[in-house]
């Protein structure tokens, strides 16, 4: 057999090309590589050399891909995934959980403790944290693991969605707020009452109710934390959906009022969103085992 063209090509080389393409930039790509800039750039043009053709087109503005490297990423993408498959699947054999795991999470009370303990548990486990309350693309951006909130259905996706918490939601007003306008009664009586939304977490509006319902709400105050919302009920400037458990001492207290509908609320949803490949990543199936285990002995909720 004659010689083979891998022999002559680092991993490395090609590890970089993938990452600058996906970002279309030096810079991005080795910040997802965690290695130098110049490291990066030096691996690409060494791969360019080797294989004697420009894959990438740079100006001082912008970089774009040229056919041969469209062509490449496209042929090599399908087999850097079935390598790190194969790695993964090899991986359970051993007894140590090791490399990078990348997280996004909202910043709740009772994760730092979690992720620290995983990682005591762990040592060989490096981990990358972003605390974001609404992620979209987490999972395009290399992460391993997106934590996020939701109510009702999920839209399609094709990456697996893993129920880690459920909160049990009730839609709440204060006093002050009822001498005003009248609890309502249905949902449609709710559409014309002032309401405390929020802004991007769990799409805003419309509000979701159990049974597939929904409801087009007004509201002037949209804020992007459960605890400026249950402040800004306490104040009476709107009704508002909250997590039981956030708002049940200031029911029990009188200070706010619990509306009963039907259908009621749909449930605040903590899920954890992951690759739906064929070997899910080690690392990320057990850090959900250690969330779950974990959050059995917290009683602490969520900031939404």
């Amino acid at each position: 057999m004659g010689e083979w063209m891998l022999e002559k090509i680092e991993l490395q080389w090609l590890l970089c090309f993938q990452a600058v393409y996906d970002k279309l930039s030096f810079k991005l790509a080795a910040e997802q590589l965690q290695l130098p800039t110049s490291n990066v750039s030096r691996h690409v043009a060494l791969l360019e050399r080797q294989l004697n053709v420009r894959l990438l087109e740079r100006t001082t503005r912008k970089m774009i891909p040229t056919a041969a490297g469209k062509q490449l990423y496209r042929s090599m993408t399908p087999l850097t995934q079935a390598m790190d498959d194969a790695l993964e699947e090899v991986s359970l054999f051993g007894d140590s959980l090791s490399g990078h795991l990348r997280i996004i999470t909202p910043d709740l009370p009772f994760m730092a403790e979690i992720l620290a303990d995983f990682c005591v548990r762990h040592p060989q486990i490096q981990l990358s944290c972003d605390t974001r309350l609404d992620p979209t693309d987490g999972l395009l951006e290399g992460f391993d693991l997106v934590l996020r909130f939701g109510r009702g259905p999920l839209e399609n996706s094709g990456w697996v969605a893993r129920e880690i918490l459920r909160w049990p939601s009730c839609v709440v007003a204060a006093p002050e707020l009822l001498e005003r306008y009248p609890a309502p009664q249905s949902l449609e009586a709710l559409s014309r009452a002032p309401c405390i939304t929020s802004m991007s977490v769990l799409q805003g509006m419309p509000w979701r109710f159990k049974q597939e319902q929904t409801v087009q709400v007004q509201s002037s105050y949209r804020v992007n934390s459960g605890q400026m919302a249950r402040a800004a009920a306490l104040k009476g400037l709107g009704f508002a959906v909250l997590p039981l458990h956030a708002c049940q001492s200031d029911i029990d207290a009188g200070s706010l009022i619990k509306i009963d509908l039907e259908p009621a609320p749909e449930d605040l949803v903590l899920y954890g969103f992951y690759s739906g490949r064929k070997y899910p990543q080690v690392r990320v199936k057990a850090f959900l085992e250690h969330l779950q285990s974990a959050l059995a002995e917290f009683s602490a909720g969520p900031v939404e």
